[in-house]
Parts: structure tokens; C-alpha cells; sequence
């Protein structure tokens, strides 16, 4: 069900009190836990952007622990809120704390701050300053009319909730990352369907972090549970279903309108560049609660099975595409159709079948219809920065339609791959928008 502010008015007024705050400092306190929420994720999509070893699939990673911890913060010392704990896979139940002991702004700014430097422990020199100056600004804010004593205590429950989170984080499978998630002895198939390098970077001449299906899941029972159905079969002939599929992404780029362009770049969220495509519809939903001035638990529950989502969207679809192991189109249309051909995008190193756009946007869409509504309408003005109009959107569910036919724009998905991943996404979130967040 969605959320509606009047359901969470109680739940935003609820801790402070515990402290015995009048309500008007009861509703400033709030206030400050809302802005220290927006403003450590604000910063998280920068350090996506300059973190090396962050490609799609390990920052809807990072994405879901930070989301997770943002909540449970919260829901330690809010009645109103229920725990993850027991509803997502191996999470045990996180030290409580005492009622009317703890100032919520700086427990969850001590949270957010721990988890934060532990899964960006690798940035460079400027994210790491990026860092510190935001742990400071931050703290200062948390705790600006707050006795020293509590500030004291509520940081220490902050961290002890931060601790609990990455001790579960690290036994995921995915907490390490050799080689840029390029593995060193990976040996290609031999079938001539199979996935094949399309880069001439030394590092790509093997796949994407093959073993990423491997890492456990969050909600979804297991990484094949919503597993997409087979790809039309391989055929080289002309006239066959799979050779019709390769020669759509040829025509279709040969006929690119500039708005299909703008639309294949826009989607395009290319990782060292931008915060990535989870990072894209976490970027949406900071743009939404600043705009409609959604409640800090609104935020965070959203951002919580939306990080969720997206997490096990990726490890569903890895599990995909490497079952598959289907070659991309740049390859096929070489070989069967046109030798001189290129795509618009650079096409990503890891095989076709389903599309990683396409399922975590179909994750997210759905998540976040299930959380805030149908037919949400919204502005994206996620790349406004890089030059690009805001676009908008009737509803979530649109957003993720076109985010799909981007990847037929630029070139390097079949468009069954960008259909299947929607669908696969979609079946993913369900585990997701299950969570319950609410006591």
C-alpha cells in the first residue's frame, strides 16, 4: 500500500517525545533527521560516481545496506516502525535501545556515517574529504541544542547499528572486488551464441563479475527464483525470429530520431560517469521527498525496499545472463548482417539476455508504484547537471518503459532482453514491496 502523510505524522513526532521534547522541537527534531538522511544519500551518488570499483551491480549493493541502515536506525527507537530483521535473509535482530536515552537525528547520522566510510572505504583522496567534511557538517547539525550526554549515547547506538549491518554485509559474497569484477581466468563458451568480449580494453576481454549471482540475496528467496524464461532460439538464418531481433537494433538505429538519441543517453547512466542506474532512481526519489516534502520515515522505508529491489534485481538478472550467456548484438550484426556496423552506446561488458537496465528499472518502477502510488507523476531532473532537460513522467512504470526502449535505441540490447528484464524486475520487486517497515 502506499504511503500517505497523515498515516506517518505520528510515526515522525514519536522518538522525540520519548526525549520529552515539546512538540515544536519534537517536529524541528524531524526536521534535522529528514535533512541528515537526504543529504548523506545526495552525497552517496557522488561517490558512486568516483568510486572505482563501483559498477552497477555493487552499488544497487551499497544502495540497499545504506537504505537499510537509514531505516533501522530508526526503527530502534520508533515503536511505530518494524524491523527488517527476520524478514530479510540472514539479518538477526539489531541491539536495542533503551526508551527516552537517544536523540534520533544523531543516531542516524552516526549510522549512516559508519556505514558509509566502511562501503567507501576505497574512494580517493577526494571522496574521502567529501566524507569527513559531510561527518562534520552533519554531526554539527545532529547535534546542535542536544546535551553532550545524549549526543554521546545516540552515537554510540547509531554505530552499534552500523556494526550490526556490516557484519551481515560482509558475509554477502559481494563485500570484496578483485580486478575491477573483471576475474583474470574466466573461459568463454564456445557456442556461436555465446557472449563475447566487445571492447579492446585488456580488463574486458572477460565478463562482468560472472560470480555476482552467487552473493546472497536480500528479500528474494533465491537468485534464480524469478528467473526469465529462454531467449528465442539462436538461429543465424534470415527470415528466423533471433535474426529479425538483430536486424530491429540495426534499422532502429539507422532511423534514430534525435529525441531517441537523447532518450538512449539520457538512460545511459554509464558507471565513472554517473551514480549508476540504481543510483538514477535513487536520485528520482531524494528529487520526490524534496519536492513533496515527504517525511523522514517515508523516505527511508522508500529508500529501503528500493535498495532492496534493485540489489536483488542485479543478482537475479546475473544469474540470467550468465545461464545464457547470449551474444550481444554488435556481435551478432557483425557477423550476419553488417560488418561496418556500430552502436550509438558503448555496448557493456557482460552478456545480453536480460537486459540490467531493464530489470532494475522494472524493480524500481514497481517498488516504488507499490510505496508511493499509481500514476505518480514526476520531473527527472536526474542529469540536468550534464546538460540534460528534466523529463517527465506520468508514472513510475513509464519511467522504467523507457528506460528499457533505451538500450534498443543505443544498440546493444535485443529488444526481448529489455521485455524479459522488465517483467523479471517486476516479479523481483514483489519480495521487496512485501517488507514490512511499519509496526
Amino acid at each position: 500500500m502506499p504511503f500517505h502523510r497523515r498515516q506517518v505524522l505520528g510515526f515522525t513526532i514519536a522518538a522525540p517525545f520519548a526525549l520529552g521534547l515539546q512538540p515544536a522541537l519534537a517536529a524541528n527534531r524531524a526536521e534535522v533527521s529528514r535533512e541528515v538522511l537526504l543529504m548523506w544519500h545526495k552525497l552517496i551518488l557522488e561517490l558512486v560516481r568516483h568510486t572505482a570499483t563501483y559498477s552497477p551491480p555493487v552499488a544497487a549493493r551499497a544502495f540497499a545496506y545504506i537504505g537499510i541502515t537509514a531505516h533501522e536506525a530508526l526503527a530502534t527507537g520508533n515503536p511505530a516502525l518494524r524491523s527488517l530483521a527476520g524478514q530479510l535473509t540472514d539479518l538477526s535482530p539489531l541491539p536495542p535501545r533503551a526508551a527516552g536515552q537517544h536523540d534520533e537525528p544523531c543516531v542516524l547520522h552516526a549510522a549512516l556515517a559508519a556505514v558509509v566510510a566502511s562501503l567507501f572505504a576505497n574512494t580517493g583522496p577526494t571522496g574521502q574529504r567529501a566524507m569527513t567534511a559531510m561527518a562534520r557538517k552533519m554531526g554539527e547539525t545532529a547535534s546542535d541544542g542536544i546535551t553532550g550526554d545524549a549526543v554521546a549515547r545516540s552515537v554510540a547506538a547509531g554505530q552499534a547499528v552500523a556494526q550490526h549491518i556490516l557484519a551481515w554485509a560482509a558475509t554477502d559474497g559481494g563485500a570484496v572486488i578483485e580486478n575491477m569484477g573483471f576475474p583474470m581466468d574466466y573461459t568463454p563458451g564456445t557456442r556461436p551464441q555465446d557472449w563475447v568480449p566487445t571492447s579492446l580494453i585488456r580488463l574486458q576481454q572477460a565478463p562482468l563479475l560472472p560470480q555476482w549471482a552467487q552473493n546472497r540475496p536480500f528479500a528474494l528467496p533465491s537468485a534464480d527464483a524469478c528467473d526469465a524464461p529462454p531467449h528465442p532460439a539462436y538461429d543465424e538464418t534470415p527470415g528466423s525470429d533471433f535474426h529479425a531481433a538483430a536486424l530491429e537494433v540495426r534499422d532502429t538505429f539507422t532511423a534514430l530520431t534525435d529525441e531517441q538519441k537523447l532518450i538512449a543517453r539520457f538512460w545511459s547512466d554509464d558507471p565513472m560517469l554517473t551514480s549508476t542506474p540504481a543510483g538514477h532512481w535513487i536520485d528520482i526519489v531524494l528529487q520526490i521527498a524534496d519536492r513533496d516534502a515527504l517525511p523522514v520515515e517515508v523516505i527511508s522505508a522508500t529508500l529501503a525496499k528500493l535498495g532492496v529491489a534493485q540489489a536483488d534485481a542485479f543478482i537475479s538478472c546475473w544469474s540470467t545472463k550468465f545461464k545464457y550467456n547470449l551474444l550481444r548484438p554488435v556481435t551478432y550484426i557483425k557477423r550476419h548482417i553488417d560488418p561496418a556496423w556500430e552502436p550509438l552506446l558503448i555496448t557493456p561488458p557482460h552478456p545480453e539476455y536480460t537486459s540490467g537496465h531493464s530489470t532494475q528499472s522494472g524493480a524500481a518502477a514497481a517498488v516504488l508504484t507499490f510505496s508511493l502510488g499509481e500514476n505518480f507523476a514526476f520531473d527527472d531532473a536526474t542529469h540536468v547537471a550534464e546538460g540534460f532537460a528534466p523529463r517527465s513522467f506520468p508514472s513510475f512504470t513509464a519511467a522504467a518503459e523507457e528506460a528499457a526502449m533505451s538500450r534498443l535505441y543505443g544498440g546493444i540490447h535485443y529488444r526481448f532482453g529489455n521485455e524479459a528484464g522488465l517483467d523479471q524486475g517486476r516479479a523481483v520487486a514483489a519480495y521487496a514491496a512485501a517488507l514490512r517497515t511499519e509496526a
